[in-house]
This record gives C-alpha cells, sequence and structure tokens, in this order.
C-alpha cells in the first residue's frame, strides 16, 4: 500500500512513527497529534510553519484504512458548512458608490494582518460573498481594498491561498508531468475569494484591484511562505458569473473544471459546481 502525503511518498518507517504516535498520545486532540506530527517528520512549509491542516488529513484517510486509531473528533461544524461571523456597525451596507474607477482615487490593497483587519474581512465576506467566510486549506493571505477619494472607505475584499491540487486543464496548459507538477505546485497561489461590495458601482474596479495584485501578492507571499508565485489561478461559477474583469485584467481563460473538490482526490464525488479555471 503506497500513502502519499503532499504528494511524497511516505516511507514504512514513517507510517510506523506514525502508528506509534497515535498509540502513545491517546489523549490529545486529532489536531495536536497531527501538530506533533509535522513537528517529527519536519513536514513544514518553506518558511518553516507546520502542515498541520493537510496532516490532519492524511491521519484520517490512515484511520479510514484501518492503519491507526484516532481519537473521537472533538465537536465541531460539519464539514463543508459556513463559518458565521459576528454582525457589527462596521459591516453595514455603506453609502452607494459609482462612476468609474477614474473617478476614485489612490485604490490600495491593505494585507490583513491586524485582529480588526481580520475581523472585518472575515464578516463582509461573510455577509456579502455568495460562499460566506470559511476557514481556507493551506496557506492564506488576504487583503481589504480601500479607495482615500472621494473619502477613504473599504470597496472589496481579497484572498489568496494555497493551489487545487489536481486541475486537469491548468495541468494541461502547463505541460508538466506528476513529479514535476508535485515539486512545484506550492509555485501556484489561488485566488480564493474576490469581492467587490455590492454597494460600489464602479465601472472597472474589479479589473484594477486584479492588475494591482500581481507585483504585490508575489512579495507578500515570497516574505510570508519563503516561496516565490509564478502563476495565479481562480474559478468561476459560469451559473453565476461570466469572468469578465479577469479577462479584462489579462487573467487566461482555460476551461472547465469537472467538479470535483479539493478533497476529492480518489474522484468519488462531485462536490462543486463545475467551473471555469
Amino acid at each position: 500500500m503506497i500513502l502519499k502525503f503532499c504528494g511524497k511518498i511516505v516511507s514504512d518507517d514513517q507510517i510506523k512513527l506514525i502508528q506509534e504516535l497515535s498509540e502513545d498520545f491517546w489523549g490529545i486532540s486529532r489536531t495536536e497529534l497531527a501538530s506533533t506530527t509535522c513537528e517529527l517528520l519536519e513536514w513544514k512549509r518553506p518558511n518553516g510553519t507546520l502542515k498541520t491542516v493537510e496532516c490532519r488529513q492524511f491521519l484520517e484517510e490512515m484511520e479510514a484504512r484501518s492503519l491507526i486509531r484516532l481519537p473521537k473528533p472533538r465537536r465541531r461544524k460539519p464539514k463543508g458548512s459556513k463559518t458565521r461571523t459576528r454582525r457589527t456597525a462596521r459591516g453595514e451596507e455603506g453609502t452607494p458608490l459609482s462612476g468609474s474607477v477614474k473617478n476614485v482615487k489612490h485604490v490600495e490593497l491593505i494585507l490583513v494582518e491586524k485582529a480588526e483587519d481580520r475581523e472585518l474581512w472575515k464578516e463582509l465576506v461573510d455577509r456579502y460573498h455568495y460562499l460566506g467566510f470559511k476557514v481556507p486549506f493551506g496557506a492564506c493571505l488576504r487583503y481589504l481594498v480601500k479607495v482615500k477619494e472621494p473619502e477613504e472607505r473599504v470597496v472589496g475584499c481579497l484572498q489568496f491561498s494555497s493551489p487545487a491540487w489536481r486541475v486537469g486543464v491548468r495541468d494541461a496548459w502547463i505541460g508538466w508531468d506528476e513529479s514535476l507538477r508535485e515539486e512545484r505546485l506550492q509555485s501556484i497561489v489561488q485566488n480564493s475569494r474576490f469581492l467587490i461590495l455590492p454597494w460600489c458601482k464602479v465601472k472597472n474596479l474589479a479589473s484594477h484591484v486584479l492588475s494591482l495584485t500581481s507585483s504585490k501578492l508575489a512579495l507578500d507571499w515570497e516574505k510570508a511562505f519563503s516561496v516565490r508565485p509564478l502563476l495565479l489561478e481562480t474559478f468561476v461559477d459560469h451559473e453565476r458569473f461570466k469572468g469578465t474583469c479577469y479577462r479584462a485584467a489579462n487573467w487566461i481563460y482555460l476551461g472547465e473544471t469537472r467538479g470535483r473538490g479539493r478533497m476529492d482526490r480518489k474522484h468519488e464525488h462531485p462536490t462543486v459546481p463545475i467551473r471555469g479555471p
């Protein structure tokens, strides 16, 4: 039986160590066990942080194959459920803003680092993005989109996170084989949330914001995760959107996905709408 963690084969010695850990540390949570496993096996990102989320999923896969016995999961929300955020006055609908992007000056992307910005970002996305707020898988950076004129205000939100594990049309376009994909996958970053607040009807604002992201994101992502992004990807639900702003910002349409979610590596369940990367 071959097991892989983040694309790399897990050795028999590593499996044995994980089995011993699951028995010796029975009293800790699954997340704590995943963190311990990552520490001992040095399963880390290039910036040194642990791959705890990915490891927990891997441990649960091992349990499903009867290779280890895990503690019962502590009570949490069902998988796939939206994470609700508290409502505040800052997240209420604002004064309408219209016109053209030429009429709003000093559009900025503010990296979300402060606690107050983080809470505002989550509230706005949960309120006004059709997918709501969900904890992303893997690495993640978020931005608030601000304009300073005609008055300083937040007009949107962006989130960038770890790439989809496998996308047929993307992988064919790049032309890499399986080993090269596993080696260089983390050089791709996914735009997993993009929101222009519904009361901001500014023509060309969305494409202008996207055009600002490439250089800034590359620097911020490399600083945070020690990986320089080479490619950005996103997925557009064609039942809701046309992807016009991405095309206007020179993003390339590659084709349609097969409707599988990130976790469906065995091709068992069509869990998400068919979308265009």
